[in-house]
């Protein structure tokens, strides 16, 4: 049994290797349409995404005795799991191997970085550590200064339950945040809130069974073209995940396809 164990550990950490080095030498086409959804319940953090060419990847956070620890629920957090471990350290290391970007001459990526914070209080101090974090990273991070995006290798937007007074409040930012509906009315700076993300069950019916009625169309379009308008991106999250949703949301121009199922997306989009 003991030899057993010895072979199946060196033979995890050769598919991880192999997994690793075939995302540095950029076999795929990067995916910049679509976002994986929970990036950090898959089997390999980051690499699987990168593997298949996603530009956008999400990690949920708590912060637990001073640490920023990846999981969707706190009872699942891990010391080793940090947000650095996990992404931004193999991220850092990829952007050195790759000339300057995560693609060799491909877009920003995005790091979408969920707050799971139980109050206000959590939030803030999320944000403070969060921010500390993130400074040491500026090699590879776009920053915001003054109101005016510096353009790098990866861009992280906020999510969930973040303090947005406290972002808006630093004229350097490392981090830009997502927002909703609700602030395609109030129109706040697009390089503070470059991203529209909803819940597509609050909104839609339509579960991609037979076509999409000219009601939630129009909705869907007029969301859209106002966004599009003030320079924003759109995603739905909570949508049915499968081929004739993303072929729909495709055409009509949503900006992030959600999903979960890597290796689907990738085989659909790459066969159109």
């Amino acid at each position: 049994m003991r030899q057993n164990f010895k072979t199946f550990s060196l033979g995890a950490v050769v598919a991880f290797s192999a997994i690793a080095f075939s995302c540095a030498a950029d076999p795929v086409i990067p995916l910049t349409r679509v976002h994986a959804h929970n990036d950090y319940e898959h089997k390999h953090p980051l690499f699987d995404a990168l593997s298949q060419g996603f530009c956008s990847v999400e990690a949920d956070i708590h912060l637990v005795d001073g640490n920023l620890l990846v999981a969707h629920d706190l009872r699942d957090v891990k010391p080793d799991r940090t947000l650095q471990s996990l992404y931004l350290d193999p991220l850092r290391k990829r952007i050195k191997q790759n000339g300057g970007r995560v693609y060799r001459n491909g877009p920003e990526c995005t790091l979408l970085i969920d707050f799971k914070a139980t109050n206000q209080v959590n939030s803030l101090a999320m944000y403070d550590k969060l921010r500390d974090v993130l400074e040491q990273y500026k090699d590879i991070l776009s920053v915001f200064r003054n109101g005016k995006k510096e353009t790098n290798a990866v861009v992280c937007i906020l999510t969930g339950n973040y303090p947005r007074a406290a972002l808006a409040a630093n004229p350097v930012r490392y981090a830009a945040g997502d927002g909703k509906l609700a602030d395609l009315e109030s129109d706040p700076p697009a390089d503070l809130v470059p991203w529209i993300s909803e819940n597509w069950q609050t909104i839609f019916k339509w579960r991609a069974k037979g076509p999409m009625p000219d009601d939630e169309l129009a909705r869907l379009q007029q969301i859209l073209r106002k966004a599009h308008q003030q320079g924003r991106r759109v995603r739905f999250w909570n949508s049915p995940d499968r081929p004739d949703f993303w072929k729909a949301m495709l055409e009509q121009g949503v900006d992030l396809i959600n999903t979960d199922d890597l290796k689907g997306f990738a085989a659909f989009y790459n066969g159109q």
